[in-house]
């Protein structure tokens, strides 16, 4: 394939919704950089990402007919991104997803040239990000920030980090990006 898979990945609250829409609202319109959409088995309620649903059953029988590029559990629910992704790929288009870090091995198994972006944010800032989402005890919110799978992460992995203002590492993500897409550095 003559595209780059860019996965976006990080634990809940460091904003990687945010950044990769920051990114997606200056470079869609090139047509060189497509941002997948994940299927998810939990219904759109406009608090979470922007993402397709699916009912438990419509995924597994999406996943047993090859739907799928690669999917994952998590939190208690299912994700999945659409196979379809291949084809921009295949036409040398930068492909965008929010992944799970523990599907990180087999990113790689499969799209060996992937860049991996971990997003990360200081631990206060994290805190106050999954408590004003409204979805999550104070218990499930500490055990998302003692969950730690750095070890699954290539070393080649690049780290934004987002504990500040959204531009300052959203222009950090959108200039890697530009490269990987080989658009001419904006002034």
């Amino acid at each position: 394939m003559n595209g780059t898979f860019v996965a976006v990945v990080g634990p809940s609250g460091v904003g990687k919704d945010s950044l990769i829409g920051f990114a997606r609202e200056r470079l869609e319109a090139s047509g060189r950089v497509v941002f997948v959409r994940r299927v998810v088995t939990r219904q759109a309620d406009g608090g979470s990402e922007d993402h397709d649903s699916m009912d438990v059953a419509a995924f597994a029988e999406a996943e047993q007919s090859g739907a799928f590029a690669l999917n994952w559990d998590a939190h208690g629910l299912r994700y999945g991104l659409p196979i379809g992704l291949e084809r921009d790929l295949a036409a040398g288009r930068v492909v965008v997803a929010n992944l799970s870090r523990a599907v990180i091995p087999a990113l790689v198994a499969r799209y060996p040239e992937a860049i991996v972006v971990s997003v990360t944010a200081d631990r206060e800032v994290i805190t106050k990000r999954l408590a004003s989402r409204g979805r999550e005890t104070a218990e499930s919110i500490q055990r998302r920030l003692d969950r730690s799978v750095a070890d699954r992460l290539p070393p080649s992995t690049v780290v934004i980090d987002n504990s500040g203002e959204l531009e300052t590492a959203g222009k950090q993500f959108v200039s890697l990006l530009e490269d990987a897409a080989g658009l001419a550095v904006r002034a």
